[in-house]
């Protein structure tokens, strides 16, 4: 059993929650999803914590971490996570982001790339709106939820309710914390639908990134289609694509033999850059 240490980080702007296996090797950081949290690597970090020092942040406006008055676009989280690095002595890493975490580390890798040995960009399509909303109160996603949960069983009930499978469940009730008030969610919903209104196409980001790039889709397709699966594929110079059996959005979780798999072959194959 590999040792998770939960540590603070005080960046500039925000106190920055993280996971870290402080482990010896090469560095891994990874970004969850939005609505997600750090402890969603867990099973990755205890994967490959013998190998590799993992660190993985609550991004701003999650979990623990801060929640200041920003954008929340993925270039202010690219921005948080390369403060942490500098914070930690961290030259450059390996980057695995799943979600909106992979769009982050896409912005990372595009404006930071001597910070990004290699990228891993997990179901996550560089397509969206060509420019942000003015409205971001009409992307708020928990807007229909009964907030505050008067008790821990109505909230995992509804919780069940409304995700599309049991790993969306555990996705959301890692989020769910007790107040005074009852029972509320550890992601900002103000956070949340900003970050939303504000998310845009990156497309033209792409042919900016030179690092070996690691793209997963699920079987579903529903996340990545297939015209921006391979519009991405073309636009990245050294880019290794794979495709999961498993529908399930949360990759990195649905069939973890199968991830592990792509993801050691990705390792072997850009061994010498880590």
């Amino acid at each position: 059993m590999i040792k998770v240490t939960r540590n603070i980080a005080k960046l500039k702007n925000l106190d920055l929650f993280y996971l870290d296996t402080r482990t010896n090797g090469p560095i891994i950081l990874c970004l969850h999803g939005r609505c997600g949290r750090a402890e969603t690597w867990y099973d990755f970090m205890q994967h490959y914590g013998d190998r590799y020092r993992i660190i993985a942040p609550d991004q701003r406006g999650h979990g623990l971490s801060g929640n200041p008055d920003s954008d929340y676009t993925d270039k202010a989280m690219a921005e948080d996570a390369v403060e942490l690095l500098k914070l930690l002595d961290i030259d450059s890493a390996l980057l695995v982001g799943h979600s909106m975490g992979g769009a982050v580390v896409g912005h990372i890798a595009a404006f930071y790339p001597e910070k990004v040995k290699a990228a891993a960009i997990l179901d996550k399509s560089a397509d969206g709106p060509d420019k942000a909303s003015d409205h971001y109160l009409l992307f708020n996603p928990t807007k229909d939820w009964p907030l505050p949960f008067p008790a821990k069983k109505e909230a995992s009930d509804f919780i069940k309710q409304v995700s599309c499978s049991e790993l969306e469940y555990q996705y959301f009730m890692n989020s769910l914390t007790e107040t005074v008030n009852g029972y509320e969610m550890m992601f900002r919903s103000k956070a949340m639908a900003i970050g939303i209104a504000n998310y845009t196409n990156w497309y033209h980001l792409l042919p900016q990134i030179t690092c070996p790039v690691l793209l997963v889709r699920s079987k579903s397709h529903e996340a990545v289609p297939d015209g921006d699966f391979a519009r991405m594929q073309s636009l990245l110079s050294n880019c290794t694509a794979r495709e999961m059996s498993d529908p399930d959005h949360n990759v990195h979780l649905a069939n973890k033999p199968e991830f592990y798999g792509y993801f050691d072959e990705f390792l072997s194959s850009i061994n010498d850059s880590i």
